[in-house]
């Protein structure tokens, strides 16, 4: 506001404040309005995301006569929905094999889905597309190898995975918190195969194992619909998902929000056929 104004006395000063749908805002379980004028909304869902008006009003009296002046000041603000991005992970890994030809190659994807599935289960967490490509390598003094080039995401949306949320009205926080712990046990599980098979001397060697230095991980974000990232729109909150503007919308878990002219509301999620 005015940072002037605000460092100085000021007599009778009052608030008033209009909202989006250019209504006087009164105090109520979402929106609460200080006697210093300060707007506070609790839970601020997208749709009341655009336009604000404070008319504020304060006096000036002459002390010798005592005579009074009303001043009102009028100032506006865009205010806008966000939420933090969803985080999951993109993860590569590589498996010797002993044929690129075989149905056993299917199966070992399979069950190394199934183990890492249940290394995060508790954390609402899972493993999804996981694929992978089998290629020979040629390694120094050792010829030709086999290599199974497997990729997989990991994401905190195992079903039921709202019942993690323990009815919060942001899980963000929960789920990305469980998505770390996710990243860190995927990890360990991997750094211990590596040290197992290179530092055990007693080892026999099997026709599939793990590749030392192999792993490879990098984080991707995603917004909910109807939310999206846009540096150029909101610079100071570059990293958020914030809610797609009118004539904007997104209807899945993309990072940006796209083109729509029909679309009239914030947060919209479907572009209307006009």
């Amino acid at each position: 506001m005015d940072i002037k104004r605000a460092k100085k006395e000021t007599v009778d000063p009052t608030y008033s404040w209009i909202g989006p749908n250019e209504k006087p805002l009164k105090g109520n379980y979402r929106v609460n309005i200080t006697q210093t004028g300060k707007l506070m909304v609790k839970d601020f869902p997208e749709t009341l995301s655009g336009l604000y008006t404070c008319t504020f009003s304060y006096k000036i009296i002459k002390a010798q006569t005592q005579a009074e002046k009303t001043v009102k000041q009028r100032y506006e603000f865009m205010m806008f929905a966000y939420r933090e991005p969803d985080y999951s992970y993109q993860m590569a890994v590589r498996y010797t094999t002993k044929s690129c030809v075989g149905s056993y190659n299917d199966l070992f994807l399979r069950v190394l889905k199934k183990v890492l599935d249940n290394l995060i289960s508790d954390l609402s967490c899972r493993v999804v597309e996981s694929t992978y490509k089998c290629h020979f390598v040629k390694l120094p003094k050792h010829g030709l190898v086999n290599e199974l080039f497997i990729a997989f995401q990991v994401n905190p949306f195992a079903p039921q995975w709202k019942s993690a949320c323990q009815n919060a009205a942001d899980c963000e926080e929960i789920t990305n918190h469980n998505i770390l712990q996710a990243r860190d046990r995927i990890a360990e599980f991997f750094r211990r195969q590596a040290y197992v098979f290179y530092h055990n001397p007693d080892k026999i060697v099997p026709a599939m194992h793990f590749v030392d230095h192999s792993f490879e991980m990098a984080r991707m974000d995603s917004c909910r619909p109807g939310f999206g990232k846009s540096e150029g729109l909101h610079s100071n909150c570059a990293t958020c998902c914030v809610v797609c503007s009118p004539g904007t919308f997104s209807p899945d878990a993309d990072v940006t929000c796209q083109t729509c002219a029909s679309a009239r509301a914030y947060g919209a999620k479907l572009c209307p056929q006009t």
